[in-house]
C-alpha cells in the first residue's frame, strides 16, 4: 500500500512528469500517467527520482495523480492487421480512435493496435514434430488481397511443435500451435507478438547491397540509385518538394510494403497522402496502393514526445515484415522535425545542449536509426531487406546545419534538393552537382547484366557532361555563350536536353510518372548518340548551330512523352533520325 502511495506525480514539466522517492521503475518502462492513463515512459532512473516521457499531452495532471507501471518496455503489438491501416506514433489506430471518439484523439485513449475482435482465415503450415525456432514461419494469413502475412515463432521462442489447431479462422490472440522447448515447457503461439520499439529485431546475416531499389525516377535509378536496405536523405528548405518527392517513391517504388511515417508534418500533407495513396492503383496487383502501405500519422500539432517515438514505431514495423522475408521501404518525414522533439525535451530535462541547441547524443540516436536498415538474412533463412529514406528540412537550405550534416554521416545516398530547380517547376528538384550515391559502384553488376553492359558507361558520360556544362556556365556569365568554341556549346546544348529532357519528370503525365529501366537506359543512350554524332559533325568544320536548327533537340526532349514505355521500338527510329539528320548537315 504505501508502495502504491509512493507511485505518485511529483511534478510536471510539459512532456515530463517526475515521480519522487520510488525504485519500482526500470529504464525505457511503459507506465500510465494520471486517472485518464496517460501513455508515458520512464527515461531517467536515479535513486531520488524517475521521469517519465508522457507521449500525450498533460494539460490537468497535477502533483499527487497516480502513475502505474507497465512491467514492460514500450512494445508494438505485431500481426496481421497492420497493413493499411493508419496509426499514431505509439500504434494507436487512428480510424479506431475517430469511431470511438471522433475527429480528435480522446486523452488517454486505450485503443489496441490491432483488432482482437476480428478473425482471420489462417492456414497453418507446420505439423506435429516439426522442430521451430525464433522467425520460423508456422501460419500464412490474406491480409489484403496483395498481401500475404507469415506469422512467424517470435525470435526468444524455439522448440518442438505438439500441437496445431486446423485451418479455420481465428482472432490473433487464439493459440494457432504449441511448442515445447527443451525445458519440456510448452509455450501457446498465436498470429499476434509484442516487440520493443528501441530494440532492434535479431537476423541471422546481414547481406552486400546489390539489388537497386527501382523507383521509376530516372535521376535516381540511372543517375543516383539507391540499393535495397540502403540509407537515403532527401533534405531541401520549404518548398523544394521533399514531400512530393516521397510521396512519388512510396507510390512507385518496388518494394514490397511500404511504411509511411508522417513524422511532425502539416495535417493537410497528411490528409494528401491518405487521398492520393487510397485512390492509386498498384502497379504491381491491379488494387489499391494502400492494401500495402501502412501510414504512421504523427502531424505537427500531435504532443512532441510521440513524435520523437514515431520513427521507431516505423521501423520496428518495417522490421517484422522484414523478417517475413519482404523488401519493405520506409519513408520518414521529416527526421528534422524527429530531431526538434529530441532538443525540445532535452531542454526540459535540462541537459547541456550542444550545436544549435540540440542534444549532444544527436548523432548517436540518428546513427541508431539508420543503423537498423540492410538487406539481411532472416531468422528462418529468407531474404528481406528495409530501405530508409529519410527526409530532413534544414531552416532556410541550410546543409550546414546539425540534422543535415549528421544523416549525411550516416546515410549512402544524398539527394539534395535545390530550391531554384523548384521555383523553376523541374521535378525532382535534385540537384545535380550537390548530391551523390556511394551505391553506384555495388550496383554496377546489376545494370550491367540486367539492363545492358554499357548502363555504368553511358550514366558516367551523362554526369560528366552536367559537370562540364556547370563549369562552362561559370565563363558564360562572365563573357557570354557566343565566345565558346562549337565543342563547347554543343556540350551546353546537350547538357540542357540532359536537364530538360531526362532528369526532369513529369508526375502527371501517364508515360513519365514511372520510366522503367530499360526506357532510361535507351534515353541515355540516344541523348549520347546526338551527342557523338554532333562532335563528328563540328569535327568536319560544321557549326554547332546547324544541330540546333534541325530540331533534334526539342525531339529529345520530348522523347519521354512521345515513346511508350511498353514500346521502345521509337528510339531505334530515333536514331536512324539522328544519323540521316547529321549525313544531311555535314553533306552541305
Amino acid at each position: 500500500m504505501m508502495e502504491a502511495q509512493r507511485n505518485v506525480v511529483y511534478g510536471v514539466n510539459g512532456p515530463v512528469v517526475t515521480v519522487r522517492d520510488t525504485k519500482s521503475f526500470f529504464m525505457q518502462e511503459m507506465v500510465l500517467v494520471g486517472k485518464e492513463h496517460l501513455v508515458g515512459e520512464v527515461i531517467r532512473v536515479t535513486s531520488k527520482e524517475t521521469l517519465i516521457q508522457v507521449y500525450e499531452e498533460t494539460t490537468g495532471v497535477r502533483p499527487g495523480d497516480p502513475v502505474e507501471p507497465a512491467g514492460v518496455p514500450l512494445s508494438v503489438t505485431l500481426g496481421p492487421g497492420l497493413v493499411g491501416d493508419i496509426l499514431d506514433g505509439i500504434e494507436r489506430p487512428l480510424r479506431a480512435i475517430a469511431a470511438k471518439d471522433g475527429v480528435f484523439i480522446g486523452r488517454g485513449a486505450q485503443v489496441g493496435g490491432l483488432d482482437t475482435q476480428k478473425r482471420w482465415e489462417t492456414h497453418v503450415i507446420v505439423s506435429e514434430g516439426e522442430e521451430l525456432s525464433g522467425g520460423s514461419v508456422f501460419a500464412e494469413v490474406r491480409e489484403t488481397e496483395s498481401f500475404l502475412h507469415r506469422s512467424m515463432v517470435p525470435p526468444e521462442l524455439s522448440g518442438m511443435v505438439v500441437w496445431t489447431a486446423p485451418d479455420g479462422e481465428y482472432t490473433i490472440e487464439e493459440p494457432i500451435i504449441r511448442l515445447r522447448d527443451m525445458n519440456g515447457e510448452e509455450h501457446p503461439v498465436c498470429l499476434a507478438q509484442k516487440w520493443p520499439i528501441r530494440q532492434p529485431r535479431p537476423f541471422r546475416e546481414r547481406l552486400p547491397f546489390t539489388i537497386p531499389l527501382i523507383t521509376g525516377q530516372r535521376v535516381i535509378d540511372s543517375v543516383f540509385p539507391i540499393a535495397k536496405g540502403g540509407t537515403a536523405a532527401i533534405p531541401g528548405g520549404f518548398g523544394t518538394g521533399k514531400t512530393m518527392t516521397q510521396h512519388q517513391l512510396a507510390k512507385w517504388c518496388d518494394a514490397d510494403l511500404i511504411v509511411y511515417v508522417g513524422c511532425g508534418e502539416r495535417g493537410n500533407e497528411m490528409t494528401q497522402v491518405l487521398d492520393e495513396f487510397g485512390e492509386l492503383i498498384d502497379p504491381r496487383t491491379g488494387k489499391k496502393l494502400t492494401e500495402r502501405t501502412i501510414l504512421i500519422a504523427n502531424t505537427s500539432n500531435m504532443p512532441v514526445a510521440a513524435r520523437e517515438a514515431s520513427i521507431y514505431t516505423g521501423i520496428t514495423l518495417a522490421e517484422y515484415f522484414r523478417d517475413m522475408g519482404y523488401d519493405v521501404a520506409m519513408m520518414a518525414d521529416s527526421t528534422s522535425r524527429w530531431a526538434e522533439a529530441l532538443r525540445e525535451i532535452s531542454g526540459r530535462l535540462e541537459e547541456m545542449p550542444a550545436e544549435e541547441g540540440f542534444p549532444a547524443y544527436l548523432p548517436s540516436r540518428l546513427s541508431a536509426f539508420y543503423e537498423r536498415a540492410g538487406s539481411v538474412t532472416t531468422l528462418c533463412g529468407r531474404r528481406g531487406s528495409v530501405t530508409v529514406i529519410g527526409a530532413v528540412s534544414p531552416q532556410g537550405s541550410d546543409f550546414s546545419e546539425p540534422v543535415t550534416q549528421n544523416t549525411k554521416r550516416f546515410t549512402r545516398v544524398f539527394w539534395a534538393l535545390d530550391k531554384s530547380l523548384a521555383y523553376a517547376r523541374h521535378y525532382p528538384s535534385i540537384n545535380w552537382l550537390d548530391s551523390y550515391s556511394e551505391y553506384e559502384p555495388d550496383l554496377a553488376p546489376y545494370f550491367n547484366a540486367r539492363i545492358d553492359p554499357h548502363f555504368g558507361e553511358y550514366r558516367r558520360r551523362i554526369v560528366s557532361l552536367l559537370l562540364e556544362e556547370s563549369s562552362l556556365m561559370e565563363i558564360v556569365k562572365l563573357i557570354g555563350a557566343d565566345v565558346l568554341p562549337d565543342d563547347q556549346r554543343l556540350i551546353i546544348d546537350i547538357a540542357r536536353v540532359i536537364r530538360v529532357g531526362f532528369l526532369q519528370q513529369n508526375a502527371y503525365h501517364p508515360e513519365d510518372t514511372y520510366v522503367p529501366l530499360e526506357k532510361q537506359f535507351h534515353m541515355m543512350k540516344t541523348i549520347l548518340h546526338l551527342y557523338d554524332a554532333s562532335r563528328t559533325l563540328i569535327e568536319k568544320g560544321k557549326p554547332a548551330s546547324r544541330v540546333a536548327e534541325s530540331g533534334l533537340y526539342e525531339k529529345l526532349i520530348r522523347m519521354k512523352f512521345d515513346i511508350p514505355n511498353t514500346d521502345l521500338s521509337g528510339f531505334d527510329t530515333l536514331d536512324a533520325e539522328i544519323d540521316q539528320t547529321v549525313e544531311r548537315l555535314a553533306a552541305q
